[in-house]
């Protein structure tokens, strides 16, 4: 910027005036609004809090069939959380259907309306009224009455397992006791193999920790 000379007159002599070119225009000159101080910006990453996990103990059975290991759950689920009482349950079943739950009395292999006589299914439904309460509530709720699902399902509503669940679920009876219930739940003519499926299943189970539901 070049320098400005102005002469101002005055009594006392001359008054030069050295100002500034740039002073100048400030001066007459409307200044702008400053621009805003822009301040760095700073990435933040949050971060997860750690969820704890709550640990639960259940009855785990190795080399368990899907069926096997679909009941024990179902039955701990329930609330039976004994061994012996887990034990006998699982004896009387296999006794009954070999945890095979499309299978009809004499070991053909069927769907639900294939078994034309006998029983059926994992606990062998043999009554009219037991088998077609099968069929029903396995279409209440949508699934195959062949299935182990629908019938573990249906298992838990009929009045027989109904009466005999509250038993099932005080710990620390003997099998002899749990298997004495057994029999008032399906009403067994031929004991078969059951106490000894019973105690084969007793040394099998065995504990561990799982995630809780």
């Amino acid at each position: 910027m070049g320098l400005f000379y102005g002469i101002i007159w005055a009594p006392n002599g001359v008054i030069v005036l050295k100002i500034l070119a740039s002073a100048l225009l400030a001066a007459i000159t409307i200044t702008g609004t400053p621009a805003p101080k822009v301040e760095p910006v700073v990435e933040t990453k949050e971060v997860p809090a750690e969820v704890e996990v709550k640990m639960v103990t259940r009855w785990v059975l190795p080399g368990a069939s899907s069926n096997e290991a679909h009941v024990l759950e179902a039955l701990q689920d329930r609330g039976i959380t004994d061994r012996a009482a887990l034990a006998t349950v699982l004896g009387n079943i296999k006794q009954e259907s070999r945890f095979i739950s499309n299978i009809c009395e004499g070991g053909a292999r069927t769907g639900y309306l294939g078994c034309t006589r006998g029983g059926y299914g994992l606990i062998q439904w043999t009554t009219v009224g037991r088998y077609d309460g099968l069929g029903r509530h396995a279409n209440s709720i949508g699934h195959d009455p062949s299935s182990v699902t629908a019938q573990v399902s249906y298992l838990f509503t009929e009045r027989e397992w109904r009466e005999i669940e509250p038993s099932l679920r005080r710990p620390g009876y003997s099998i002899g006791y749990y298997m004495q219930r057994a029999y008032w739940w399906l009403g067994w003519g031929h004991h078969g193999r059951r106490t000894d499926y019973a105690w084969e299943y007793y040394h099998r189970l065995t504990t561990k920790q799982v995630p809780a539901k």
